[in-house]
């Protein structure tokens, strides 16, 4: 068990709790502690899906941990960048597991960028969202320039970046922010549902949607078709296409090992 994350397992499924009282302020041990534990749980191969959440009753992640801020500045003076975030999410970007967002509370700004990192966005019915970066004179630096817009659209997001205003969990699904609504004592439970559901398909095949996801959206259609073919000759080439085929025809579950 590390400082500030802590992980158990339930099924094929990791459930990952960010710990960092009162408001799980992302500070850089942190995230550090947090990437390597998803480092070491996206290369085991019973690990199908992996689940966020944050401890406690105020917020699933707060922000940044501002208290840093000072120093980052003089890194930045020396040429140095604040990029943690961006960092921890390139290594969600590549993972083959995929991740799911419980949200209550507060998620705001490494917060939200965190959750937006995730495949799957889950939030409760009291939950908070929002990019405060432009209250403090900065702007959104992990993400939130960029991953925002292209969930919500450019006016929904510069809304929100510019006024630094919070929308809540209602809103935020009407804006395809996140993916479900549900009162807070049902949040986890939703969740890891989304996620078991996710741990029993092929992983390869999972992996290959997470890829296309990542990789095309920004690519004109013919591009985008011409990857997606691609990926579903690979599939269908896999043993877990093979096995997933079999097992329609044969009337059983199928057994996907992941290759």
């Amino acid at each position: 068990m590390g400082t500030f994350v802590s992980s158990k397992l339930d099924g094929a499924v990791a459930v990952v709790t960010i710990d960092h009282p009162p408001v799980n302020a992302l500070s850089a041990p942190l995230l550090e502690e947090l990437e390597s534990e998803l480092e070491l749980l996206d290369a085991d191969d019973g690990v199908r899906a992996i689940v966020l959440e944050g401890a406690g009753d105020r917020a699933f992640v707060a922000g940044a941990d501002i208290s840093e801020f000072p120093s980052l500045r003089e890194a930045a003076q020396e040429g140095g960048s604040a990029r943690g975030i961006q960092k921890l999410g390139a290594r969600m970007d590549a993972a083959r597991t995929p991740f799911v967002a419980a949200i209550h509370g507060f998620c705001l700004g490494g917060g939200l960028e965190l959750a937006m990192c995730c495949d799957i966005r889950v939030a409760s019915d009291d939950a908070q969202l929002g990019q405060p970066e432009i209250k403090l004179g900065l702007i959104p630096g992990g993400g939130g320039t960029q991953r925002l817009p292209r969930l919500v659209g450019l006016g929904r997001a510069m809304l929100l970046n510019m006024t630094g205003d919070f929308i809540d969990a209602r809103t935020a699904y009407d804006w395809r922010l996140v993916e479900r609504v549900v009162p807070r004592d049902e949040l986890l439970d939703t969740a890891l549902g989304i996620a078991r559901t996710i741990a029993e398909r092929s992983p390869h095949s999972v992996a290959v949607l997470r890829e296309l996801a990542r990789t095309t959206r920004d690519l004109p259609l013919e591009e985008g078709l011409r990857r997606e073919a691609d990926g579903f000759r690979r599939c269908l080439e896999s043993e877990d296409g093979a096995e997933g085929v079999a097992a329609f025809l044969d009337k059983r579950q199928p057994q996907f090992t992941g290759r």
